[in-house]
């Protein structure tokens, strides 16, 4: 039995939205673009979460910071050409955060204004009391973001968990000193997410309500 927080703070992609299809097409796409060889959807989806430099600079060798900024803002512009056509709710998440006590924040790898934007596509944005991505500040697996979604909400350490899929998640929840609650339909490896030992499991957000 998974208690109720007084917070709740939510990784958006591999969590809340099955997005990989619309993510993992517009990188490639980007790729392709610049020459690279063909990489498969799974080594694509292994990085949702991450920076998306990472995957840059794993992909291209001695890509330079002008080349990373380009290939970022095509990726944007891909990623926004597709108007989510490729993306949809995981079952009972709509559900659950239509009752879910507690105040609820985002924190993801996402701008803050791209969050605003998919939360409301998707008829989330009014069961968030405060919106947090990652402007200007380092991505999970640092924990600038959980800690930036705490400061928004102005809460306590002690009544938060976050909710995650991924490794990077995790890592940054503990760094941050809250609970850590890992999804497992998400996209992270389980034996990754097994590492660090999260504090709740569910397959279901609806398993959060009780």
């Amino acid at each position: 039995m998974i208690p109720q927080f007084p917070v709740y703070l939510f990784d958006i992609d591999g969590t809340l939205l099955d997005s990989a299809p619309d993510i993992c097409g517009a990188q490639s796409e980007v790729l392709a673009a610049a020459g690279c060889p063909p990489v498969t959807f799974e080594f694509l989806r292994s990085f949702i979460g991450l920076e998306l430099r990472a995957l840059f600079r794993s992909v291209i060798p001695n890509i330079t910071d002008e080349e990373l900024a380009k290939l970022s803002e095509q990726y944007s512009a891909n990623y926004r050409g597709r108007r989510h056509a490729g993306t949809h709710l995981y079952p009972g998440v709509r559900e659950a955060l239509a009752v879910l006590g507690g105040r609820k924040s985002t924190a993801t790898t996402k701008s803050t204004a791209g969050t605003k934007m998919v939360l409301e596509y998707f008829g989330l944005l009014q069961h968030f009391d405060h919106v947090q991505g990652s402007d200007g500040i380092r991505c999970k697996p640092a924990p600038d973001v959980v800690n930036a979604a705490i400061a928004g909400l102005g809460a306590r350490l002690e009544d938060c968990v976050l909710v995650g899929d991924s490794p990077a998640d995790m890592e940054a929840g503990r760094a941050a000193g809250v609970k850590i609650c890992a999804v497992t339909y998400g996209y992270g490896d389980p034996a990754e997410l097994a590492k660090w030992r999260p504090d709740y499991r569910i397959s279901d957000l609806r398993e959060l309500v009780g």
